[in-house]
């Protein structure tokens, strides 16, 4: 490994995924939670999508976007969780240069379409509680459809300076990247050049994403509460809120580790480094396990179709 510390060069064919620096011991018992959380979100996300297509009634705006939630999920984590378990199970740490800007793509990139996809289901809620009786009518099946598009391009276009700067810049010294996977900020750190237009840009898509699109859902819930409020009994207070309940949760799960981790990428805050990477894997694992979970628990019509498939198979 000495050797990669002493290597100049401009052009590197391959970069060194570290891991969790100061944990390589531990690596193995790491592996399997992170292991367990996969295999959830890969059977949590496939029910939803199957449930949603097997059920006539969920074919709603609603539901569509909770399908292009799970795609998404299944996506971001399906990027990096097969590098990070190699690593770990078989110590595979070299990754091809090409590879390393594609799955830095990949991670950006749909973090953005699930942020634009958390928006537009604020969105339907808001339609839903303040105009319930045109609902069908401003989400209809082709707005849903441009929603849908609108949010996969924004993440794709917006990210795409990404992997192209990166690769601009010369790199020397070392191609060792202190990380589980391929990240913006961790890659072009290697670089031996001025890298402020990555990272300023960086920050403009984090504002972009964490910074607009909250503020969108700050207003779209504000809304929300002011309809809620003016209905007449508590009961019904209570029992239209239940509707946002889940959509909350997903987005407190969502943005919390995501603007954490990103922050303490770019800013350095005082914590060791190993904390810095386990924050970065929070991000990309947890949300993606636990939206199927927040959705399948907390909507009825999904719970209830899961519960006749169960019971129709143990007949």
């Amino acid at each position: 490994m000495s050797d990669y510390n002493t290597t100049y060069f401009t052009n590197p064919s391959t970069f060194i995924l570290q891991g969790i620096p100061g944990l390589e011991a531990a690596h193995a018992w790491i592996s399997i939670p992170f292991c367990i959380m996969y295999i959830v979100t890969i059977l949590g996300n496939f029910t939803i999508l199957f449930i949603v297509k097997m059920e006539p009634s969920l074919h709603e705006p609603m539901y569509y976007f909770l399908c292009m939630l799970a795609i998404t999920d299944l996506v971001l984590s399906t990027s990096t969780l097969p590098t990070i378990l190699s690593n770990f199970w078989f110590n595979s740490k070299e990754i091809d240069f090409s590879a390393c800007l594609t799955q830095l793509y990949f991670v950006h990139s749909f973090s953005a379409i699930e942020s634009g996809i958390l928006m537009a289901m604020a969105l339907d809620r808001y339609v839903a509680i303040c105009h319930p009786l045109r609902h069908s009518t401003i989400l209809n099946n082709p707005v849903v459809a441009k929603i849908c598009l609108a949010a996969v391009l924004q993440g794709a276009i917006l990210v795409l300076p990404f992997p192209i700067l990166a690769r601009q810049w010369p790199y020397c010294r070392t191609n060792i990247i202190p990380y589980t996977h391929c990240e913006h900020m961790p890659v072009v750190k290697l670089a031996c050049s001025d890298i402020h237009i990555s990272s300023y840009y960086g920050l403009f898509v984090l504002f972009c994403f964490c910074g607009l699109y909250v503020i969108f859902i700050v207003i779209s819930y504000t809304q929300i509460l002011r309809a809620i409020f003016r209905l007449p009994t508590k009961d019904a207070r209570l029992k239209t809120f239940g509707t946002c309940i889940s959509h909350l949760c997903v987005i407190l799960t969502f943005y919390t580790p995501n603007l954490f981790s990103s922050l303490m990428t770019r800013f350095g805050l005082k914590m060791p480094l190993h904390l810095h990477i386990l924050f970065a894997n929070i991000y990309l694992l947890v949300p993606p396990m636990l939206n199927p979970i927040i959705y399948g628990v907390r909507t009825k019509q999904i719970r209830d179709r899961l519960l006749r498939l169960f019971t129709l198979k143990g007949k």
